[in-house]
Parts: C-alpha cells; structure tokens; sequence
C-alpha cells in the first residue's frame, strides 16, 4: 500500500519530497496562504490552489486511514480478521469500499437473515450454497423444528433463502460491481407527482439521461424539485443486467441446487441489493454535484472580490427603492461617510426633478467623481434620473453595482458597530458606494453566500460550502494584502495567522496609539504573538513607515536578502526600482540567490515587490465599465454589438451585464466556437467582453447574446 505522501504526490503531479514538505508545514500550523507565498523552495513553487487540494485530500485520506484502523480493530475484536481480509481493508481506495468490507461484520438491525439464524439455519443456508447436488428439500427436512417457528420444509427454505440474500447483499466484490455497473450503464428519470401543475421544473417532468451523460446542474435542479414535493427520481437499469451480475456471482454451474441458489440471488439483488445500491449512486451523484456546485461558486467568487477598486475618488452610493425611496450616501477616497440623504425620484415628475436637484447640490458640495446604483429594485428608475443628472456633470460617470448581500450587511451587528448614527437603508448604500471604491474591502464583511455569485448554493452542504468560500476569501486577501491603518476588523482577520480577536486588537491599538509607524510595532499588539507575526506580518502594509519594505510583500525575515540585494546592484536610497527585476536576470539569479543566501523564488519576488512598493495585483486587470448614458431593454434589437461585464458563471451559461436591468444569457453553446465542459474554461466573473444580441423577450424579461458571433 503506498503511503499517503506517494498517493497524494501523483495524484497532483508533484515531487513527493515536495508533498512531504508541505505536509510537515501544515502539521506545524502554518497557514495555506504563509505557504504558498514564503515557503516557495520547500514545495516548488505550487499555487494556493493546489496547496488547498492538497490539504484537503490530506484530511481525507487521513480520516480513510483511521477507518481502516477502527474497522480492523472492530473485526478482530469479534476474532474474524483474517490476513486476507486485513489487507483488503488496507488497499480499500475509499470510505465506500471500507464500509463495503465492514459490512458483513456490522451490529445490524434485527432483519430476515438474523431472525433465520437464530433459528439455527444458517448452517442450512451454507450447505445449499455449496452447490454440491444435494436436493435443497431433503437438506431442509433435517431442520424443521417447531419450538424454533421452522413447522415446515417451506419455513426451513425460507429461512435459508433469508440467508443466502443478506450474506449476497453483503458481499464487497458484488456491491463494487453493481456499482460500476449502475454509474455506467444506469439512468437517471424523473416524473412530476403532479403532471397538470405547472412549474419552474417542468422540463423534468418527464426526464431520462443516462448516468454518465446527467450534468450537475440537472441534479441540483431534481434535488430542489424533490424537496419541493413536485418531482420524483429513479436510478434504473434496462433489462436484467443487475440481477444477472448477482447472479453470476453467486451460481456455480451445478445441479437443481442452482435454480435455488438463483432465487435467493434475485431476491437480494431485488429486496436488498439494487435498493441500497440506488440510494448510494443517487447520493454520490448529489455530492458529486454539491462538490461541482461549491467549485464553481468558488471560481467565480475569486474574481468577484479580485475587481479593480475605482480608488482615490469621492464616490455616491444609490440604494435604489420605490415606497422608501432611493437612500444616498456620498464617501470621501477613502470609504468615510461625508453626507446622506434620501430621495424619491419615482413618486412623481416634481420628486425626481427634487431628487436632481438634491443629488446635484451633494455633487457640487462634495466633488462626486462616480456614482454607484445598486441593482435592485427600481434601479432602472435611478439609472434614468442619474443619466439626467449626470448631463450638468459630463466629468462624473456611473456604475450599476450588485448590490446582493447589501441587506444583509446593513442588518448585521458588524454594520451596526460601524454606524451607529445611520438606519438600516443608509448603511446599505455606504456599501454600494464602497463596493465601487474596494470590492474586496467590502464584501469581506458580507457572507459570501449571499453575494449571489453561485448557483443552488443553500442546497449545498453549509460546512463544505464554508470552508471552500472562506479559503478564497482569504487567499484573495492575502494576495491583495491589507493596510494596517485603514483596513477594517472584518479584513484583518482574513490575514493569514489572524483571528477576530487579534483583528479586533490591532484596530483597538491603532484607536488608542495612533497609526502603526513600523511593521515590528505590531509585536505590540495585544494576544498577537510570535506566530501570528510571522503567519501575518508579510501580508500586512505599512504605507505610514519609514522601512520601505514595511509597504511590501516582503517578509520580514528575508529584510536582509532584500538589503543584500539592493547593495549587489548597486542601488542606492531613494532611487528609482522600477528596473530592478531586469538588473537581477542581467546580474543572473542564481548566483544572486545564493549570494543573499535565499532561494531563488524568494528572491524573484522580493525583487518584483521592490520594484512596485504597495503594489496592488488588480491594478493590472481590465478597469471596470463606468457609463454615462442609459441603454434600456426596448432599445436591443438582434445583432447589436455590446460590450459588457460577465457576473455570473453556471454550469449551462455566463450571465453579462449589458447595461440594462436585466442581465443577459450567453448559452454554454454560444460562449466560443468549441464545445465546453463548463464556461469557466473561457471566462470568470469580472471579465468585460463583447457580445451580439441573438434575441429579446421583454415579456419574460429575457436577453439571448453570443459571445462566438462577435464580429473580428
């Protein structure tokens, strides 16, 4: 049996001393993030992607350790461990083959095969089974016993079928191969309980797909439909096959004794086999879509909070409303809240023309460079009168802003500790305008399942769903990095080795002392320890600080490298660095690696960070779309080119912001000119591309678009 380094070393493709490393620094506690940033020599240099797949096959393949453990121990306990079958359980690959194995040595509920042992049959049921020619009735006769209930011959036989299909049912090699064969050659169908009601699930109402052939998608939509109590699933085989590999099994080619043998093998394969056999390929076909549904939730939550923020502008935040109005929130460059209102610019001619009125006059008062409208309701009627507006402000432009989760925020405690001062409705539209200023810094505060980004994601397991949003969420913040002075609590405890309370402590301290001057000075921080530090301190900006690299990437522990390494190319202070990583691949990086006595990855990126201090990754992604004039669903016709952004990747399709109310589709079919597994293989939220409409349904309020008929 390979060790579980060997086994996770080639199912990632990666050196095992490489596999090994990585292990023995996740054992130590050292955060994904730390690793895959400062750690770069021990494990070649993997993306924190992968280090995450790596460390949660890890997990697995540990707790599938510790279940071949206990399930040995459980069957030596009973004296029924045999080397045969010791080592079976040892090169069992997963959960399933494990409990396949325990299950013949499981306390089980009382059933027809253990009320037909304590009868005494079971050496009965043995003796049949051995196909040797002897006439099962004759075998019987020898155990009718009324005080054990067997009056009869038919009572004996029963019995000794009862037994014969538990211990088929029971059998590992038959349940693998059932198995198999159901995941290759089974199909998936659906009916509605209700035919003559109508609903969102129509198109399952009567619905067949071969196993191997049903998409994620289709299985989270009959899953919901189920729980709905509108549809109803099956998992079927065609013909006899199931029933036939039991059989095969369990025949051997001998006398009448066999036509016996065959019923009790098409009874189990009937009563108990193919039953729990349908349970568990229906429920592998869940977590296989659950698993699916969670990735691609994650792949496009990255991009979402990796948009370039529009920085250093005073920004409007519009929460659109009808009854209530449209909230206003006017922030300075750096997030502060410097003038709310409320205005009402549906009710009538004469409010929207106040509505104008009052959002020119914060204009003016404030500098308002960008206006954000939440996407809402009535964010159509918003986006007219800012068009309106915006024609005595030609210098001034707009963005539509999901808005998804702003509510929630708006009513959480966090938000309520952040302003006190403003209701729930004013604090949404502060998030709206920060949302355009800093995506990440923002929706870090919200939960990402309510962002909207996903697909079925409150069907998902909330435990998995969790953890995989909550590693993106602080991969992409410790990627970013985060300014001490300025970040809030719910972004520095994203930072690797922090938690809530350490966050929490490092605002406190800045509260009472002023802004950190140093990065060593947040040794100072209450309960943030020698560890922390060291997990942390790379991620954390000190624009404020005389140390220049205490506004970099680099690790403090690698100080001395980058001071070494600034004195080998022969820069002096002050000078410009922009140059720098050119400098070192002249004066050649392995020697330099070794003469500043750091690995050469390490290296490489002290030499980038140093040659943009403070440096933002999404500064080099495409700027987000700001407009200036409205485009309205009636004005789309077929073949218009339009440029726009993605906000939405699914299993069957990519949702593009248009400029409209509503989002457009772009069918999988139509994303590019090859087929797709899945749009994510083109394109990610976030990503402005350009798109023709095929066809509007203003009625149902649906947009067709190609990507693939674009004209080059």
């Amino acid at each position: 049996m390979d060790t579980i380094t060997e086994i996770l070393a080639q199912e990632l493709g990666q050196k095992q001393e490489y596999v090994e490393n990585v292990v023995a620094l996740i054992d130590e506690g050292n955060t994904i993030p730390f690793i895959a940033r400062y750690r770069k020599e021990l494990h070649g240099s993997m993306d924190d992607t992968t280090l995450r797949a790596l460390e949660t096959r890890l997990t697995y393949l540990r707790n599938l350790q510790q279940r071949r453990e206990e399930v040995k121990k459980s069957i030596e306990n009973q004296g029924k461990l045999t080397e045969e079958l010791s080592l079976a359980i040892d090169n069992a690959a997963t959960m399933t083959e494990v409990e396949d194995l325990y299950r013949p040595y499981k306390q089980k509920r009382r059933t027809r095969g253990s009320i037909a042992r304590e009868k005494g049959l079971e050496p009965l049921a043995q003796a049949i089974f051995a196909q040797d020619g002897s006439d099962p009735a004759q075998l019987a006769a020898a155990y009718i016993n009324p005080e054990k209930g067997v009056d009869t011959v038919e009572d004996a036989l029963q019995g000794a079928n009862d037994i014969i299909a538990e211990d088929l049912s029971d059998d590992a090699q038959i349940r693998k191969a059932l198995r198999e064969l159901v995941m290759r050659r089974g199909f998936f169908t659906c009916k509605a309980d209700d035919p003559e009601t109508d609903s969102v699930y129509r198109l399952y109402y009567d619905f067949s797909q071969p196993i191997p052939r049903i998409l994620d998608h289709q299985i989270l939509a009959i899953n919901r439909g189920e729980k709905e109590g509108i549809l109803k699933s099956n998992i079927a085989l065609t013909g006899n096959e199931g029933a036939a590999l039991v059989c095969r099994h369990a025949l051997k080619p001998t006398l009448q004794v066999s036509a016996f043998v065959r019923a009790a093998a098409e009874d189990a394969y009937e009563r108990l086999i193919f039953p729990s056999i349908q349970r568990e390929v229906r429920s592998d076909l869940s977590d296989r879509a659950y698993a699916g549904a969670i990735h691609n939730f994650a792949l496009n939550l990255k991009p979402l909070l990796m948009q370039p923020p529009v920085k250093g502008f005073v920004t409007m935040g519009l929460d659109p409303g009808y009854r209530n109005g449209c909230k206003v929130a006017v922030v300075d460059a750096t997030g502060k809240v410097l003038d709310t209102s409320v205005v009402y610019p549906t009710f009538s001619q004469r409010k929207k023309e106040e509505a104008i009125d009052t959002l020119s006059r914060l204009m003016k008062k404030h500098g308002v460079r960008h206006i954000a409208i939440g996407n809402g309701t009535a964010s159509r009627e918003t986006e007219a009168m800012t068009v309106e507006l915006l024609r005595e402000f030609p210098e001034a432009s707009y963005m539509i802003v999901n808005e998804a989760g702003a509510s929630v925020y708006s009513a959480s405690p966090l938000a309520a500790e952040e302003f006190p001062e403003f209701d729930v409705n004013l604090r949404s539209a502060v998030s709206i305008a920060r949302r355009l200023q800093d995506p990440l810094a923002e929706l870090v505060k919200i939960d990402p399942k309510a962002i909207g980004v996903g697909q079925y994601q409150h069907d998902c397991p909330q435990k998995e769903l969790d953890a995989a949003l909550g590693a993106v969420v602080e991969d992409c913040v410790n990627a970013v990095g985060v300014d001490a002075n300025t970040a809030s609590r719910s972004l520095l405890q994203q930072v690797s080795g922090l938690t809530a309370a350490t966050a929490k402590n490092i605002v406190t301290y800045r509260e009472e002392n002023g802004p950190f001057t140093s990065r060593s000075q947040l040794k100072k921080v209450p309960k943030l320890g020698p560890n922390a530090f060291e997990q942390g301190a790379g991620f954390i900006r000190i624009p404020e600080s005389k140390e220049l690299l205490d506004n970099t990437g680099v690790h403090p522990e690698s100080y001395a490298a980058a001071r070494a390494l600034l004195n080998l190319l022969g820069c002096k202070p002050g000078e410009d660095l922009s140059a720098l990583t050119g400098k070192l691949e002249s004066y050649g990086l392995a020697k330099a690696a070794r003469e500043c006595a750091v690995g050469e990855p390490t290296l490489m990126d002290i030499a980038k960070e140093l040659s943009k201090p403070g440096r933002d990754p999404r500064d080099e992604l495409p700027a987000p779309i700001l407009r200036k004039d409205v485009l309205e669903m009636k004005d789309l016709k077929p073949g218009m080119e339009l440029t726009g952004t993605v906000r939405n990747v699914i299993d069957f399709g990519v949702f593009v912001d248009i400029g409209v109310h509503q989002d457009g589709l772009v069918h999988i079919s139509e994303v590019c000119n090859r087929r797709l597994r899945h749009p994510s293989a083109v394109v990610k939220v976030g990503d402005v591309v350009k798109v023709v409409v095929l066809s509007v349904d203003e009625a149902k309020h649906r947009i067709s678009l190609s990507m693939k008929q674009v004209k080059k």
